[in-house]
């Protein structure tokens, strides 16, 4: 028998990060799936899909997923059920990642890493296998029959 899910979308909020009294972590999250159709209207139909992660992965979620972030996710559906606090039998059906891929890159990082190389005026360190240095002339402007690659 087989239980395997796959699913690409977006959190609908930041993730929900928790301890069991044992001290393990678990994660929770929605992800909005797009369905491959729209509606009679044109509207774009999605899916909430509730997902729960565990351990160093649930802890790496919650820094790094945001709502909004692209996410896939791969791992089974289990259901399950407890009593309301009116006493009604509630039932759950979730998504158990074993595999979550962050699909976007963080934009801070992104963002860090892209001033300081357009604020640094340097050229970039040559590496020593190539005889040839490039010559960076007036205004640090090079010539592209200059660059040694």
């Amino acid at each position: 028998m087989i239980n395997s899910v796959t699913l690409v979308g977006r959190l609908t909020k930041d993730v929900e990060l928790r301890q069991t009294q044992s001290g393990l972590a678990t994660a929770k999250f929605t992800l909005a799936v797009n369905r491959p159709f729209k509606s009679q209207d044109g509207e774009q139909q999605a899916d909430f899909i509730q997902v729960v992660v565990w351990r160093k992965q649930a802890e790496n979620c919650a820094q790094y997923l945001r709502k909004g972030s692209l996410a896939g996710v791969t791992g089974r559906i289990q259901t399950g059920s407890y009593e309301g606090q009116d006493g009604k039998r509630v039932y759950t059906t979730d998504v158990v990642a074993d595999n979550v891929q962050f699909l976007e890159p963080k934009q801070q990082q992104q963002g860090q890493q892209q001033t300081q190389q357009y604020n640094n005026p340097t050229p970039p360190p040559q590496q020593q296998s190539y005889n040839q240095q490039p010559s960076y002339g007036q205004g640090g402007a090079v010539k592209e029959d200059d660059l040694p690659f």
